[in-house]
């Protein structure tokens, strides 16, 4: 008779690897999105050349070939990583290659007046981008921000190809092992996955409406001090 502690006590051990993963993953690519977005603006030539190159290595190569080299490949010639990191680079590093554009395309859309007025007022660049056009550029860059959370999250199903106990390998595993059906098992595999991204996109929202209310709140005192 099925036991629910064989079942389920693999399951959430499972999502807490997903978690971390998608967690470290969503990191790294959020910093590698808006470096490699902002140095794609860069007055520097040789800087945007070098996120262009980024971006388009890892758009236009597999991810799961990325993840053998990083993972198989690169202790060859160079450092080891355990499962989670080797996972979480390859998700990070992915992700950014996408946010960058999500990163570009929300700054240049800040009108232009916000760039003029902050020059007026003897910002540096630095200070323009950090407290006038970045925070403007936020709100318009969540919603697809939140869709490319999604995406890592049912692309971190791919570290169970390197050994990494997340919930795909779980499920597999238990099937090999007979403890559930294949159709239990991974019936259950995917609720998981949908649960944990509707999470996602429910933090995404209430982010986006908290970064929209402030910066209506900051206009509207602007507007009065005017």
């Amino acid at each position: 008779m099925l036991s629910d502690n064989a079942l389920w006590r693999p399951f959430l051990d499972g999502i807490w690897i997903t978690l971390q993963v998608t967690f470290y993953g969503a990191a790294l690519g959020t910093f590698m999105s808006v470096l490699s977005g902002l140095a794609s603006m860069s007055s520097v030539r040789g800087v945007r050349w070098v996120s262009r190159v980024y971006v388009d290595f890892f758009r236009g190569t597999s991810a799961i070939v990325q993840l053998f080299w990083i993972f198989y490949a690169l202790p060859l010639i160079g450092p080891s990583f355990s499962p989670m990191v080797a996972g979480a680079v390859t998700l990070g590093l992915n992700m950014g290659s996408y946010g960058s554009e999500v990163v570009r395309g929300a700054v240049q859309a800040v009108p232009r007046g916000q760039t003029e007025a902050s020059i007026a007022l003897n910002l540096s660049a630095m200070q323009r981008m950090q407290y006038v056009i970045f925070p403007q550029a936020a709100v318009s860059m969540l919603p697809p921000y939140g869709n490319l959370l999604i995406e890592l999250l049912k692309a971190s199903a791919l570290v169970s190809l390197i050994t990494l106990a997340d919930i795909t390998f779980v499920a597999q595993v238990l099937r090999v092992n007979g403890t559930a059906s294949t159709l239990t098992l991974f019936s259950i595999a995917l609720v998981l996955y949908f649960v944990i991204a509707q999470g996602i996109a429910l933090v995404v929202r209430l982010a986006e409406a908290r970064l929209s209310q402030g910066l209506e709140v900051g206009r509207g005192a602007g507007r009065r001090a005017a």
